[in-house]
């Protein structure tokens, strides 16, 4: 037992005589080293390492260098991963990244929002009426390409499709109100002035009808009166009469636009949504206008007001009515030819012409 205990102790240190003789033995220790600290940091991030494709290239080259039977001590991967890796480095060789796609062009993106609008504003248009309004504005495209954008953008067919939204919807029914209430203006010397305004909702044109300090039910009849002289025919186009429920707006008011054939209808207490439009056109007034302006009397209100007027009608691109626009000139002017003329005066002349 004891002689078998010496003789392996004895074969051991021979051994490892055997190996401080050889010359690269800090090598392969470096090598045990590494191939240790390389099994911790598997063990601790406990998944496949992740290989980029600089580091795939360098371990294929290094593993012909290395016998086979090695491979799985050394590379760690299977030779059939090497092989993958070099499949994939001769597939990116011989591919392509710009090479186009085939057939005909695809649609451009404007003509693809048009389309998506034209959709949207006009529910009952299906795919072929659309393609018929592009052909007009000078857009070929078939009505199959129009159909496959419309399905792309998730807008049903013409009969699928929802009814008007509310803003569609009483921006049709918009031409037949007239709304009308009163604001009331502060002058300097703190007395209360009340205005009698009227805006359209259709052409969202704006009336002043009248400026006073002390209304009365008969003087609101009157302006009601003067108003239906200025709007003349227009009036008929007309269909309903909006506001509130102030004791000014009398039974012989709303005669007056009955008698014209208009319906008159009465906002809620304490609801000025129901007269959104005309409570808006007062707001802007007094942002644009009566806030920036100090109002001495009457007479200087009323001529205030008839200047802005001209400018809300008139200058404002929205508020103005389409028949009060300037119509564009359908056909062009004659082009002039002009001649040039080669003759020039000699300078001897000019100069001749400025001495006398």
């Amino acid at each position: 037992m004891f002689l078998s205990l010496v003789y392996r102790l004895m074969r051991t240190l021979s051994g490892l005589l055997t190996v401080l003789v050889r010359a690269d033995l800090h090598k392969d220790a470096e090598l045990l080293a590494l191939r240790h600290e390389n099994q911790v940091l598997r063990r601790q991030l406990g998944g496949r390492p992740r290989w980029d494709h600089a580091d795939r290239l360098w371990l294929a080259a290094l593993a012909r260098l290395i016998p086979r039977h090695r491979w799985a001590e050394v590379v760690h991967v299977t030779p059939a991963t090497i092989l993958r890796w070099h499949r994939n480095l001769v597939a990116r060789k011989w591919t392509f990244t710009d090479r186009r796609r085939p057939g005909r062009p695809g649609t451009r993106q404007p003509v693809k929002t048009l389309i998506v609008r034209m959709a949207q504003e006009n529910p009952t248009w299906g795919h072929r009426r659309i393609q018929g309004e592009l052909a007009r504005l000078g857009y070929n495209i078939a009505a199959s390409t129009v159909w496959e954008i419309l399905h792309a953008a998730g807008i049903a067919p013409a009969p699928r499709r929802a009814g008007p939204t509310w803003r569609q919807f009483l921006t049709a029914q918009a031409h037949a109100f007239i709304a009308c209430d009163f604001l009331v203006v502060e002058t300097v010397l703190l007395k209360r002035l009340y205005v009698l305004v009227f805006i359209e909702h259709g052409t969202r044109r704006l009336h002043l009808a009248g400026v006073t300090a002390h209304p009365s039910g008969a003087w609101t009849v009157q302006q009601a009166r003067n108003l239906v002289m200025e709007l003349g025919d227009r009036i008929a186009r007309l269909r309903f009469v909006i506001h509130d429920r102030d004791p000014l707006f009398t039974s012989a008011f709303r005669e007056v636009f009955e008698g014209e054939g208009l319906r008159i209808i009465t906002t809620l207490p304490r609801t000025p949504r129901m007269n959104a439009i005309c409570e808006r056109v007062i707001g802007t007034v007094r942002r644009e206008l009566l806030d920036r302006t100090l109002i001495l009397n009457e007479r200087h209100l009323a001529l205030v007001l008839h200047q802005y007027l001209i400018h809300y009608n008139g200058h404002r691109r929205a508020a103005r009515p389409a028949h009060d626009r300037p119509r564009r000139p359908t056909t062009r002017p004659p082009k002039t030819r002009r001649h040039r003329n080669d003759q020039r005066i000699p300078p001897c002349r000019l100069m001749g012409a400025q001495t006398t």
